[in-house]
């Protein structure tokens, strides 16, 4: 009975998979694909976790206010490293972008699959399914952010062989080799996006004396960033606050450099791949010398990665397609099908 009850709700509730970021939460509602699309950050009052705006000062609005709020307001990004830094404002967001996307007014509230860092500890797991519960889920399921990125960009999770997903997102990079709906071998290193952006930070420091922004950082990497050497190289001018005159000026940059001073995070990224390797059984070794690397996540768009990690692995390398969805991609595809995937997930409660 209870089980019918519950099927009986799924039909008037809009379930959700979610990829809760470190930079960018995504939204896949069953049936609709993904929805929403918003970094993950909130702007509060100072001192209090008084969203601004009626609770609406959440992603797009708030990242515009990023390093540039008079003192009473301080834009937050409540996720670190992929998980939870600030519980109460985390919660403000999911149950903002639930509120977002969901018709209330039924009453009756979704079922989620959520993403989450295959490093964390069980504490910052119930951290997570707690956030999200308090945010009106009805009923909570995690998953490795791996699995969702290997069953978003449709590799044969459920077959016996061997896969390898490396997943770079903001926060965290997820590697893993996956096989028979499981995760065989995994490393998981708080090294990512925030890394090669607090890199070029650094690298403005030293060679220039200029100090940037977060915000400035990314859009350099963006723009100009490179991990491989380019046919025709970059450059980009860049403006800033000088350090030692305290005044506005601004440099020239070129992507040479830049990609020099991303070589140090890039390599923690390559010894976990190596270190993963070095877990993984060989039948499943040998059959990633022919299936090779899947990339996914938004910082393996920077240019020429996945030339750089052939040259360091020597096996093919190859980007999911649209890696920076793959995650929340994988994470509708398991709450479109509980049943099959329900090995995976970690909750509370069966799957029903």
């Amino acid at each position: 009975m209870l089980g019918i009850v519950k099927r009986a709700f799924g039909m008037f509730s809009k379930d959700m998979g979610v990829d809760l970021g470190t930079c960018n939460t995504l939204v896949y509602v069953r049936g609709e694909g993904i929805v929403l699309s918003e970094p993950s950050v909130v702007a509060v009052r100072k001192g209090t976790n008084k969203v601004l705006l009626d609770g609406k000062a959440v992603g797009n609005v708030a990242k515009e206010m990023l390093g540039k709020t008079p003192g009473n307001i301080v834009a937050i990004r409540p996720m670190r490293n992929g998980v939870i830094a600030d519980f109460d404002i985390t919660g403000a967001m999911i149950s903002y972008f639930i509120q977002k996307v969901h018709d209330r007014k039924w009453g009756i509230m979704p079922r989620i699959v959520i993403a989450v860092p295959s490093g964390i500890t069980a504490v910052e797991k119930r951290a997570v399914i707690n956030a999200a519960e308090n945010a009106g889920a009805r009923q909570v399921f995690i998953i490795d952010e791996p699995m969702a990125a290997g069953i978003g960009s449709g590799l044969p999770m459920l077959d016996p062989v061997g896969s390898m997903v490396v997943d770079i997102g903001g926060g965290t990079t997820e590697v893993a080799v996956l096989s028979l709906g499981g995760i065989v071998a995994s490393q998981s290193i708080r090294i990512a996006g925030d890394e090669f952006d607090e890199a070029i930070m650094q690298h403005l420091r030293r060679a220039y004396n200029l100090q940037i922004g977060e915000q400035t950082a990314e859009r350099i990497k963006i723009q100009i960033g490179s991990l491989y050497p380019l046919e025709q190289e970059l450059t980009l001018d860049i403006a800033g606050r000088d350090l030692m005159a305290a005044m506005p000026r601004k440099v020239k940059l070129t992507s040479e450099e830049i990609r020099e001073s991303l070589k140090e995070p890039f390599e923690h990224i390559v010894r976990a791949i190596k270190d993963c390797l070095e877990q993984t059984p060989p039948e499943l070794a040998a059959d990633l010398v022919e299936r090779g690397i899947v990339l996914a996540g938004g910082n393996s768009l920077l240019r020429g990665i996945d030339q750089a990690i052939r040259k360091e692995i020597d096996v093919p390398v190859r980007r999911a397609e649209d890696p920076l969805t793959c995650v929340a991609r994988g994470t509708g595809l398991v709450i479109e099908n509980l049943d099959k995937f329900k090995d995976a997930l970690e909750s509370g409660e069966d799957p029903d």
